[in-house]
């Protein structure tokens, strides 16, 4: 996260700028006051909005116009140049709209318009009674969010076996973890959201069975939750490798806030810290611990981190850039063992550590869809519409399994913007409103100063293509199978990111 510049960029645009100087399809930064402003011009059209992101601020003006839409550079959020909302995760608050005269040749930006009237709710049929949000991860709070947004007036429950609210939870492993972001940051909204829009978030709440004919749940202290829609968003839990010698509390995973919580309160007197896995959470752990002074080992079975997702060029450049940084690699190589402070490595070595940290991926928790006898296809099977096999029971999130329109074939992922934007979908269609989830599957991941965006879904390719220079940080990498892109990865390529994700919707619209 990054905070707003002090100064503003750009010419003031209240003194009006010329209308030729803002070709059709194109956008400007400049600012009214002190607050940045970006006007965009579509056909005969003039808008102007808040120029910086309401997820991480990222400065809009460097991202994508499409119809009268803006796209950030970031992580693709989305806005509506006409109403400032955000259209598409990671966002959920609006941008500022400002009200545009077109005058003697001349463009003016005037007063800061009132936020949108909220539109007259979208049902498709009678509206639901009782919501029942299982799960206090990301889609289950977008599934909230986005029934309030759309005027949902009935009762939202959220059940959550977590001890925290829904948190950003890419920010455990990134900034949060690294010591740059403060705690207040860390919550996707504050305590007082839950009560204002009358969802009634149930912490440490553990759903013990599904009664899908009854229509109801049966929690783990005995107490039932009646509903009416559903949706299972269960999330998934870190894999736990056992270690022969490790203690139960001695290795670390990060998924929640008290795991982030843990690492760092450890890491305040920890000088060497093992990292098992070269996931992309194993990774980020270890940049984070870098800046913290610590010395790093990562311990991973596979030659080149991250070569399965992103292939061997980016996985050769992940791995250099780590090094350039200190990390000490232990490549095809596993942990044999762990007595006290030493971890014997089965090569044969050892390390002296006082920091152990697990990252070798996630699973999804499918146990109580499961028992409840909803279709289980590595993952749980959901339709395009994110409906389950049982009646007015949905998924979202890490848990589902849907027919991906770009990959042509069934998936699932455990990107946090899916989740999200799953989430959102799912609140819709248990409204009646049929919508398809078909947005392209987005990520990111943080390495230091590096960023890597990918779009698309590739399990495999038969053709790579890099457009620049992995090693120079400056690239676009296409992961092809027949001739089509189905994945591109990309370092400071943010507006070929974003136009590749646009490239991939248009393939099926």
């Amino acid at each position: 996260m990054a905070e707003q510049d002090a100064k503003a960029s750009g010419p003031d645009l209240s003194e009006g700028i010329a209308f030729a100087d803002l070709a059709d399809g194109t956008m400007l930064l400049g600012h009214v006051g002190d607050e940045e402003v970006l006007v965009a011009r579509r056909g005969a059209e003039l808008f102007a909005v808040g120029a910086h992101c309401s997820h991480y601020h990222g400065p809009l003006a460097e991202g994508l116009l499409v119809g009268d839409t803006v796209r950030c550079p970031w992580h693709h959020a989305c806005f509506s140049l006409r109403t400032g909302e955000a259209l598409a995760a990671p966002a959920f608050s609006a941008i500022d709209c400002w009200s545009v005269e077109q005058r003697d040749g001349k463009v003016f930006v005037r007063e800061k318009r009132p936020a949108a009237a909220k539109p007259a709710p979208r049902l498709g049929g009678k509206a639901p009674d009782k919501v029942v949000i299982v799960g206090g991860g990301a889609a289950g709070f977008a599934a909230a969010e986005m029934l309030r947004r759309e005027q949902y007036k009935g009762s939202i429950v959220m059940l959550s076996n977590d001890d925290a609210a829904p948190v950003d939870r890419p920010n455990l492993s990134k900034d949060y973890l690294a010591g740059n972001a403060p705690e207040e940051w860390v919550p996707l909204r504050g305590d007082d959201f839950y009560a204002e829009n009358g969802i009634d978030l149930r912490l440490k709440s553990t759903v013990a069975s599904i009664d899908a004919r009854a229509r109801e749940l049966v929690l783990s202290d005995g107490g039932k939750v009646a509903y009416d829609r559903l949706l299972l968003a269960t999330g998934a839990e870190p894999v736990r490798l056992s270690i022969p010698g490790a203690g139960p509390s001695q290795i670390h995973v990060l998924r929640s806030l008290a795991d982030s919580r843990a690492i760092i309160e450890r890491a305040k007197s920890a000088k060497r810290a093992l990292v098992i896995g070269a996931s992309f959470i194993g990774l980020e752990v270890a940049a984070s611990l870098r800046h913290r002074g610590i010395e790093v080992h990562v311990v991973a079975p596979e030659k080149r981190p991250m070569e399965r997702i992103l292939g061997p060029g980016m996985g050769d450049f992940v791995r250099a850039l780590h090094e350039e940084h200190g990390v000490v690699f232990h490549l095809e190589d596993t942990v044999a063992g762990i007595a006290g402070n030493k971890a014997t490595l089965k090569s044969g070595g050892s390390l002296e550590v006082d920091l152990v940290v697990m990252g070798v991926g996630v699973r999804p928790r499918l146990e109580l869809a499961e028992k409840a006898g909803l279709k289980i296809d590595r993952g749980l099977a959901v339709d395009a519409f994110l409906a389950t096999s049982a009646p007015e029971i949905y998924a979202a999130g890490d848990i589902a399994r849907w027919p991906d329109p770009h990959s042509r074939q069934s998936i699932r992922v455990e990107h946090w913007v899916v989740a999200e934007r799953q989430g959102q979908v799912a609140a819709l269609n248990m409204l009646g409103l049929r919508q398809k989830f078909d947005a392209v599957p987005f990520f990111w991941s943080q390495h230091y100063d590096v960023p890597i965006n990918y779009v698309g879904h590739a399990e495999k390719w038969d053709e790579l293509v890099v457009d620049g220079d992995i090693a120079g940080r400056d690239c676009l990498v296409r992961y092809k199978q027949d001739g089509r892109t189905l994945a591109a990865a990309s370092i400071y390529r943010d507006v070929a990111s974003l136009q590749e994700e646009v490239a991939m919707e248009r393939q099926v619209a």
